[in-house]
């Protein structure tokens, strides 16, 4: 801690000594060509040469983007706009050679932005939409300075929402608007919507939220004041407070929903435009639910490697089953707590997920910790082998955190329960300690709230991709868990109906498919010598029993060949869940599912 403050002091110290500062400003001139145009505006630097770097991924989203893709020609004059020769040295680095023989450096490049999810920027005559560590370099070692960005909108763009505070220098005639950032993380950390966006605004736990809504939908926004604050109060009580005085949505209603991505006082979220209604509402709040409850879990109570950033390279750590799982978790138990899902249909979500989670090859082949490791070079990198061999921290995470949830909700009697350790994990680390926690931090704390040896636990389910006892720990709150899997006939292909062609899609580890030299890619014109579709062949194959052979006629880089298959049985793992009558079980489930 002395360390951290003495560093924070000379930080102060040089910034008030050299009196250095940097401004962007941010246009968009010709939203037609999807360019974001962007002006750095250095003063008081005095290094001879500077270097200029562009992030290679966003926060939240775990992998290599590369944004220095996007960005064309980068210009820099000094104050009497003589040129300031530029030299790119890497992928993502521009060198500024004699920087410091002018008082003012102004820099000047282009992004293109054509991407339009919750991670990346987009630009065309509808809105623009900036993800700032996609758009915005920084100054290599001087990430820490504060700053001003003035937003210049297109002239038919009358609306800018960002969770950026406004600054004090007033508003120009054009239209344009100038926020303040405290340093580099800041300003990236909050994402940007341009255009002509509908806006509200509703409270909920003290804090102002701002929701700014792009796109056409069936979106009902008295409903969404009622209902919304219910999410964001029901976990705000997880944590006993909530960190912001104000909070922004900002919701993308498109053709194709990707999603959300979480900010520390805002969020995107990109939605299918018709999902205000029925089950897909329910799927929106759970959506809200979700993103929101990463204020507290991963903004600021985080795994140690997750901040300070760095946009270089990728930022490894084995906690994203904690900071996603356990959120996936939450999410759920949210839409319950605020009476919007009831006891059964929570319990069938679990059930569900534990199916799913079982269900999968990729579960006996990946732990939870490995998954979250490589959540860089497998997760958002899915292949048609995936299945085979990865399993989703989200999910797997999830689970976890019901059973470590059921663990203590049993060892307090009903008087505590996962709340109470996030809320102690939350305080000790994000107010008091204010660092991340390490792998071994959390798993000593929860050792600690349990007053147990969590070392099995961990080697089994954790480091290991052992089958939870399920029934062991639901049974405490008066549910029986009953496997049911059993041994199937399995061709264990998954095929696809592409205009007349019959595709391969999908092949499992170990399958009768694989054993008879089917791969993915691979058109399947015939069984036992009469032409499929899609469903002919799922039919036949369904029908087969146990040691039945057929013959296929396959097609592979346009060259015909016939394979024998023989229909082998598969298990694969299923858990049925009922309650129970016992009235201290059910009391402690009230308890769990209040």
């Amino acid at each position: 801690m002395k360390k951290f403050l003495f560093t924070l002091v000379v930080l102060i110290n040089s910034v008030l000594l050299f009196g250095q500062k940097i401004n962007y400003k941010l246009k968009m001139p010709n939203p037609q060509s999807h360019y974001f145009e962007v002006e750095m505006i250095l003063e008081g630097f005095k290094e001879k040469q500077l270097e200029l770097k562009m992030p290679v991924w966003a926060p939240g989203s775990y992998l290599v983007r590369e944004f220095s893709k996007n960005v064309n020609q980068v210009l820099a004059f000094d104050e009497n706009k003589t040129a300031i020769k530029t030299i790119k040295t890497a992928k993502n680095t521009w060198q500024l050679q004699n920087a410091s023989k002018g008082k003012k450096i102004i820099i000047k490049y282009e992004v293109y932005a054509f991407e339009l999810s919750v991670r990346t920027s987009f630009l065309d005559l509808t809105h623009g939409f900036v993800s700032g560590s996609g758009v915005f370099m920084y100054v290599n070692s001087h990430q820490q300075l504060p700053g001003q960005l003035e937003i210049i909108p297109y002239y038919e763009f009358k609306v800018i929402s960002t969770a950026l505070p406004l600054s004090t220098i007033s508003i120009s005639s054009d239209g344009s608007k100038v926020f303040d950032f405290l340093n580099y993380d800041h300003l990236v950390d909050c994402p940007i919507e341009i255009g002509n966006q509908v806006e509200f605004q509703f409270m909920a736990s003290g804090v102002k939220h701002t929701v700014a809504m792009y796109g056409d939908g069936n979106f009902d926004v008295d409903k969404l004041k009622v209902d919304m604050p219910k999410v964001i109060e029901a976990e705000t009580q997880v944590f006993g407070e909530n960190p912001n005085k104000d909070y922004l949505f900002i919701v993308h209603n498109v053709v194709d929903g990707q999603g959300g991505l979480e900010h520390m006082n805002s969020t995107t979220l990109s939605v299918n435009r018709w999902s205000y209604s029925g089950a897909d509402y329910l799927g929106f709040l759970n959506l809200v639910a979700h993103e929101y409850f990463h204020l507290w879990n991963v903004k600021r109570f985080r795994p140690i490697e997750l901040g300070p950033f760095d946009y270089d390279k990728e930022n490894y750590t084995s906690l994203l089953w904690v900071m996603e799982g356990f959120t996936s978790y939450y999410d759920e138990l949210i839409m319950r707590r605020a009476g919007l899902m009831s006891q059964e249909e929570f319990i069938s979500k679990i059930q569900n997920s534990i199916n799913y989670v079982e269900g999968s090859v990729g579960s006996r082949v990946q732990s939870v910790a490995h998954a979250s490791f490589d959540a860089w070079i497998k997760a958002y990198r899915p292949n048609e082998n995936s299945s085979n061999t990865t399993m989703t921290y989200y999910s797997r995470g999830q689970i976890i955190a019901a059973v470590f949830d059921l663990m203590i909700v049993d060892k307090y009697k009903g008087k505590k329960c996962l709340d109470d350790f996030m809320r102690y994990v939350y305080v000790k680390y994000a107010k008091e300690l204010k660092r991340g926690i390490t792998d071994q931090e959390f798993k000593q704390e929860l050792e600690k709230f349990l007053e147990m040896d969590l070392a099995m636990f961990y080697a089994k389910y954790i480091d290991g991709t052992e089958i939870i006892p399920y029934a062991e720990y639901f049974s405490k709150v008066g549910i029986d868990v009953i496997y049911s899997g059993s041994k199937k006939p399995s061709f264990g292909a998954s095929v696809r109906q592409e205009g007349g062609n019959v595709i391969v899609k999908n092949v499992r580890s170990g399958s009768s498919a694989e054993m008879a030299g089917i791969s993915v890619n691979d058109e399947i014109i015939a069984c036992n010598g009469f032409r499929v579709n899609q469903g002919s062949l799922e039919s036949t194959m369904n029908a087969l029993k146990e040691n039945e052979q057929v013959e296929l006629l396959l097609s592979r880089d346009d060259i015909l060949f016939s394979v024998n298959v023989k229909i082998a049985a598969f298990e694969k793992p299923y858990f049925t869940f009922t309650t129970t009558k016992n009235e201290d079980k059910k009391a402690l489930r009230n308890y769990w599912l209040r």
